[in-house]
């Protein structure tokens, strides 16, 4: 691969075993140092405040919705109820990694329900994803989220476009934010894909009924209260700012950092933090992102409840530089300075089917 995806090179099999010891060992001294700080403890009463928060934010949303009648201020009202939304799926996300409670059938039982009635995304789906990329983030054919789809996230795939396809992969990074305009119908669809698959799906009748409820009130009381063309844009409106507040704030996290070749073995330590990049801010940035500008400790420590990842920075940030383990944290635009570029470089690997040969070996000169 190229320096676009900055593959992990791994050392010989003696010394990565004798150095995957020693990190190991260090990673459960970092751990244990965390635990006695108390970072690991539950902050129930920060939950719930973020919720009641939360609720009163929907309750001004749809008192809007009523108040403001046939007015195409309404479409006002569709953003700030996709930056609702995807906050509720913030607490989503931290309910499934057992942040919330301590518990994890209570933990689960809370992400089912901010996930299904008020987000209408599938739990089941999403851990089933979710999960696979928290035990290989960026490794080739581990991790979900750099399959191919409409984007290439690595070379080879990128390397497989043709035709139209690859006009587009090689401009993707300029297509990308636009594009996640769309995210939220398919967060939607896939997730309705997932629980309608074979094979057993815990909670599915249960999801269904949640989801299907949501999407019947929901749109029940956006037609009933708003002119059919008014309605159907503040749908539109509502699901773009989800799917692009989604995507922009999970982009971050990865993409553009290195990629883990299929056969590599790593520690887990490195696994996760030479993979992951944190966003600075401070306050403001865990508030928009719902604590996930702290990736890198996320991954470290994926039930840390979010009130406490700034304090594991300081700690995850000193151990790194002592274990000589990279470190990767930048502003939010610079970040997504990085991601447009990182997808326009792996573009330039898809190929031009229309393309003669000549003209393809003087474009690689």
């Amino acid at each position: 691969m190229s320096s676009f995806s900055t593959p992990i090179r791994t050392p010989g099999a003696a010394s990565a075993q004798g150095s995957g010891h020693k990190i190991t060992h260090t990673y459960t001294a970092l751990a244990q140092a965390s635990r006695e700080l108390g970072l690991q403890g539950r902050t129930r009463w920060f939950y719930a405040l973020v919720f009641a928060g939360l609720m009163l934010a929907l309750g001004g949303a749809v008192t809007g919705l009523i108040l403001l009648d046939s007015s195409w201020l309404q479409l006002l009202i569709a953003a700030a109820l996709g930056l609702i939304f995807t906050q509720f799926a913030f607490l989503g996300h931290e309910a499934s990694h057992r942040q919330v409670l301590a518990s994890g059938p209570a933990n689960d039982r809370v992400g089912r329900i901010l996930s299904t009635l008020f987000v209408g995304i599938s739990y089941a789906w999403w851990m089933n994803k979710h999960s696979r990329h928290h035990a290989n983030p960026n490794k080739l054919g581990k991790d979900p989220d750099i399959e191919i789809d409409t984007i290439s996230f690595v070379e080879e795939d990128a390397a497989s476009r043709t035709g139209v396809m690859a006009w587009f992969t090689r401009r993707q990074g300029w297509f990308f934010f636009p594009l996640l305009l769309l995210e939220g119908i398919n967060l939607h669809i896939h997730s309705f894909r997932g629980l309608f698959r074979r094979g057993k799906v815990e909670g599915r009748w249960f999801e269904l009924g949640l989801i299907s409820g949501r999407f019947a009130i929901y749109l029940t009381i956006l037609f009933w209260l708003l002119p059919l063309g008014m309605a159907f844009a503040f749908l539109g409106v509502q699901l773009a700012v989800f799917g692009l507040y989604m995507g922009a704030s999970f982009a971050p996290n990865h993409v553009g950092m290195p990629i883990v070749p299929r056969d590599a073995k790593l520690d887990f330590l490195d696994k996760q933090v030479r993979t992951s990049r944190n966003v600075s801010g401070g306050w403001w940035a865990t508030v928009l992102m719902g604590g996930l500008n702290y990736q890198i400790e996320h991954h470290l420590f994926p039930s840390m409840p979010r009130p406490h990842l700034a304090k594991a920075r300081l700690l995850v940030r000193e151990h790194c530089r002592a274990q000589d383990v990279p470190y990767t944290e930048t502003s939010l635009i610079s970040a997504w300075g990085i991601v447009i570029r990182y997808l326009n470089g792996v573009g330039l690997f898809a190929r031009d089917s229309f393309q003669c040969a000549m003209v393809g070996e003087l474009r690689g000169r």
